[in-house]
């Protein structure tokens, strides 16, 4: 009954095995004595045939645990749905990206050795699941017979460090939902405890927000807090795609957290010669409206690759919704073909300005706050910043109604002549669409910690986008030293990050005259 509702809600087409055959709890050993565990799914019949394997941190049972495995299982497919290390009955104690190459790798040799298993394995999945695909694929001798990737990337740590900030929020609420998820009721409790969970961010010192969050320490948070300075820590959990001749399919969200990287995967795939294609919507991490092109993107994908059903392959290798204009475009590479239009602060129009510099003072007592964007967690996307703009330590930038719709497609950056009084300052920058009635909706931003004390231009990659401005909207450009808690504060100190308590203030001057011409570089669709 829940098999049939799930392919429901997803619309997927007819299943064509209504009843697969289930065998709960696998033991799958590991080569240091952990037994890890698995469910088995597979049409009935006892012929060997190839294995999508699939492998989370959340649980194998549940609404969220039917999206992938028994979906696929009703399409024809044979899917081993295992537990990673620590979590859920497997063996071991979870040490999240720490353990998933030895033990993914170790999880495919004993798949091929199966008789049940005819040797072809590939491999699906969104977030770390996506992430357990890339500790495998460049490593899997014979290679993965192809790899679906949701919402993720083969290196973390821009995620954890976008900027070399820590990404607090996610950190802290990602934490906290692992430090609870075998709790009894927990997925019931999970949203009631969601605002302790966002206060407990505001915990100095950092080190101690898990605490605060769900009353037990949580290894991850420690070590993704401790080494905001020492990133190289997390270096054995960062992959090549180059080194990945896998069939590869990706689905991203213009407001993912992950996006960046799916990207940058994504050239570095192509460039190696891998035939990857990458499908793009409007979505954030975990976006309900994400689940069905997610999954029918994947199921169609390894139905191709080990069923012989070739017919989802012919398609763009890019298709991303251009938002705000309601459409899909279907482009053979990213970046597509654009036009660089720059917008030079203050009146963000094409010459540079001649007025002096602006100031504001950053205080990481009464830190810049954030709303929306690529948030993990809690209200994501496109919210109204005017609040945020009426602060005084943020300086905000507006242009002139457009005459006609401005399409950017592309990776936006920002180049701000910035002077700070101290070394480590953060720079952030949003750009924002104001509507005919004035609510400012953020689109696109950046950040970026500065090791020195900033005294010129300073380039701040934004995320990318593919966004219609409309006719009669105008453009807004915000300047701040954070935005908290999607970012954790700048305490001004030399202190470790996850030890930091006290803080001291920035002045910042920002330049847009002809001489320092701070803008914002927009890549303009092509006709």
């Amino acid at each position: 009954m829940l098999g049939r509702i799930v392919d429901g809600l997803l619309r997927m087409p007819p299943a064509t095995v209504p009843e697969p055959v289930v065998r709960r709890d696998i033991s799958i050993p590991m080569p240091d004595g952990v037994t890890l565990l698995a469910d088995w799914y597979r049409p009935p019949g006892s012929h060997p045939m190839p294995v999508v394997l699939i492998r989370t941190p959340y649980g194998r049972r549940g609404l969220l645990s039917e999206l992938f495995g028994p979906v696929f299982a009703r399409r024809g497919l044979q899917v081993v749905y295992q537990s990673t290390r620590g979590t859920f009955g497997s063996g071991g104690e979870f040490r999240p990206f720490l353990h998933e190459k030895d033990d993914g790798l170790a999880t495919a040799a004993w798949l091929r050795a199966q008789p049940w298993c005819d040797g072809r394995v590939a491999m699906a999945g969104a977030s770390y699941l996506g992430h357990t695909q890339w500790a495998i694929a460049p490593y899997a001798d014979p290679p993965l017979e192809a790899m679906c990737l949701g919402v993720t990337s083969s290196d973390f740590t821009d995620v954890f460090y976008p900027g070399g900030v820590l990404a607090l929020d996610d950190m802290v609420g990602w934490s906290a939902q692992i430090g609870r998820q075998e709790d009894r009721f927990a997925t019931v409790r999970a949203p009631l405890r969601r605002r302790r969970v966002r206060a407990a961010t505001a915990t100095l010192p950092v080190g101690r927000a898990d605490v605060a969050a769900i009353g037990r320490r949580v290894q991850f948070l420690a070590d993704v807090a401790g080494n905001v300075e020492t990133p190289e820590f997390w270096s054995g959990t960062v992959h090549r795609p180059e080194d990945v001749s896998t069939p590869v399919s990706m689905v991203a969200g213009w407001y993912d957290l992950f996006l960046p990287g799916q990207l940058r995967d994504f050239r570095r795939l192509r460039a190696a010669g891998n035939p990857a294609r990458i499908l793009i919507g409007p979505w954030s991490h975990g976006d309900p409206a994400s689940f069905r092109p997610m999954i029918a993107d994947q199921a169609d994908f390894l139905a191709a690759h080990l069923l012989g059903d070739r017919a989802a392959l012919r398609r763009a290798p890019v298709r991303v919704h251009l938002q705000r204009a309601g459409h899909w475009l279907d482009f053979e590479e990213w970046p597509p073909k654009s036009v660089e239009r720059r917008i030079h602060l203050p009146s963000l129009g094409d010459a540079p300005g001649d007025a002096g510099p602006d100031e504001f003072t950053y205080d990481p007592s009464d830190p810049t706050p954030s709303v929306g964007g690529p948030l993990l967690f809690g209200k994501a996307k496109q919210q109204d910043n005017r609040a945020v703009e009426a602060r005084p330590d943020v300086l905000v930038y507006t242009g002139e109604p457009l005459a006609a719709d401005l399409d950017v497609v592309g990776e936006p950056t920002a180049t701000v002549h910035v002077r700070t009084e101290r070394a480590g300052a953060d720079l952030f920058v949003r750009l924002c669409d104001v509507d005919a009635k004035g609510v400012s909706r953020n689109v696109t931003e950046g950040i970026l910690r500065l090791r020195e004390r900033a005294d010129g231009p300073i380039e701040v990659p934004l995320f990318p986008t593919a966004y219609r401005f409309g006719r009669g909207h105008r453009l807004r450009v915000q300047v701040a030293g954070g935005a908290f808690p999607r970012f954790g504060r700048n305490h001004g100190t030399a202190e470790p990050v996850a030890d930091a308590v006290a803080g001291v203030r920035c002045g910042f001057q920002v330049f847009h005259d002809r001489e320092r011409p701070s803008s914002l570089m927009l890549p303009i669709l092509a006709e």
